[in-house]
């Protein structure tokens, strides 16, 4: 549960839109939800403001769909690394708005407006390091840091770097 949902929440009790104990079933899963094969955390997005993420790596298809849902349904931002092509159809097939990215292995689903906080340049020497590159983009992005990527810079020569030091001079951070 994010704070402007468990504001809202409130706003409706408040309103007399949603009983007192109907708000109660809606936070009866606070702090966690026991999936059986997972205990996903209900309240982290809401001591810590920040989206969760899920490791699909060893997980099943449909546990990680299921965690997924779980998380959408409490109206988080979710973003799942190592994911494969068959997690990440399960997922699509019951929240068609998430992104599934083959190169970083990731799918992200955003349910809060973006508002981009600070400015990271993520930079790789050559393309075989493009796909852990874009896992660090994506991550950063679904975090709300505006992004700048810059591959292939650096392997073949500095002049290649240097062809790039303004992006990286504007950049906050940078992620290599």
């Amino acid at each position: 549960m994010t704070p402007s949902a468990l504001l809202q929440l409130l706003a409706e009790v408040e309103r007399g839109s949603i009983t007192p104990e109907a708000a109660a079933g809606r936070l009866a899963t606070l702090p966690f939800e026991d999936l059986g094969h997972a205990r996903v955390d209900h309240h982290r997005s809401l001591r810590t403001g920040l989206p969760e993420v899920v490791f699909a790596a060893g997980k099943t298809p449909g546990q990680v769909a299921a965690i997924v849902s779980s998380l959408v349904a409490d109206g988080v931002d979710v973003l799942v690394t190592r994911a494969d092509s068959v997690a990440a159809e399960a997922v699509l097939a019951r929240h068609p708005a998430a992104a599934y990215n083959a190169v970083a292995r990731t799918i992200s689903l955003r349910q809060s407006p973006a508002q981009p906080q600070g400015h990271v340049a993520v930079v790789c020497a050559g393309t075989s390091d493009i796909p852990v590159a874009e896992e660090a983009a994506i991550a950063a992005e679904t975090f709300g840091v505006r992004v700048c990527r810059l591959y292939d810079v650096g392997v073949a020569g500095l002049h290649r770097l240097l062809a790039v030091r303004d992006e990286l001079k504007q950049a906050h951070a940078i992620i290599v």
